[in-house]
């Protein structure tokens, strides 16, 4: 129980520091994403980041993918029914009746028929499955997004949430386990299991950038103002595209520029 609530205060304070570098910072000056006020931060945090993810959870994510089929789609239900809980509570907060009341039954069947939720029966009878946290439900609720941030070992996040995320945490399931040495098993294998799920994502991600923290920091933030929205989010215009263009456009010009003029015929006659 002290561990908990050291993990959940240490979590809060690192949530109040980078609130409060976002203060000093502030005053920086134009230049950079707007949203992005502390680049020079989250760069070098994405930077350990990725040397993290080299090196311990992608050749753990790596390890656990050559499970059978079965147990990972097995894991990957049962923690998927612990979070239908809070997903059915974040959905009647936003005042969506029908989905919360889905994400309830979908619990009770998965809990009970479904054996824990490791099968997943409630999607065969037709309970669809939502995705929704604190952060979409403030979102919901009109309440800006903040500065992008990017959190160590969990990666892009904002202001909104973070916060959201620390209250996530503190009604999981997972993170109520008294024991310790439970609750850390069972906090890094839906860690893994999450993180393998994503193997051929990160590649795609690699290839698909020369710049890969910009492009993680636009697909981010377009995911989320999709998932806030309900997949009809409004027209916003990204810096990140708009910064291409740019480039794109500057490239064109200068090769255009560098391109020598074609001799008059009436030279190469004379």
């Amino acid at each position: 129980m002290k561990n908990r609530k050291a993990a959940s205060r240490a979590l809060l304070q690192s949530v109040a520091t980078l609130a409060l570098g976002l203060g000093l910072t502030a005053c920086a000056g134009p230049g950079g994403h707007p949203k992005d006020p502390l680049e020079p931060l989250n760069r070098a945090t994405f930077r350990f980041n990725e040397v993290a993810d080299k090196y311990v959870m992608r050749p753990a994510a790596q390890v656990y993918d050559f499970a059978p089929l079965p147990i990972k789609t097995g894991v990957g239900n049962f923690f998927g029914n612990i979070g239908d809980l809070w997903i059915g509570a974040n959905n009647l907060l936003q005042g969506k009746f029908v989905d919360g009341a889905s994400d309830g039954g979908r619990f009770l069947v998965n809990s009970t028929v479904g054996l824990l939720g490791v099968f997943d029966i409630a999607t065969e009878l037709g309970l669809e499955k939502h995705e929704e946290d604190l952060g979409q439900t403030l979102g919901f609720w009109g309440v800006g997004d903040g500065p992008y941030i990017v959190l160590p070992f969990l990666g892009s996040s904002n202001l909104r949430d973070s916060v959201g995320l620390y209250i996530d945490l503190s009604v999981d399931p997972v993170w109520q386990v008294n024991e310790v040495a439970t609750r850390n098993s069972l906090s890094g294998l839906r860690f893994v299991n999450r993180r393998a799920a994503l193997l051929g994502a990160d590649t795609t991600a690699d290839q698909a950038a020369l710049d890969k923290y910009g492009y993680m920091r636009s697909f981010y933030m377009q995911y989320r103002l999709n998932q806030i929205y309900d997949g009809q989010p409004p027209r916003v215009k990204d810096p990140d595209d708009e910064e291409a263009r740019v480039d794109d456009a500057g490239a064109t010009l200068a090769a255009t520029a560098e391109v020598p003029a074609a001799p008059d015929k009436k030279e190469n006659q004379e």
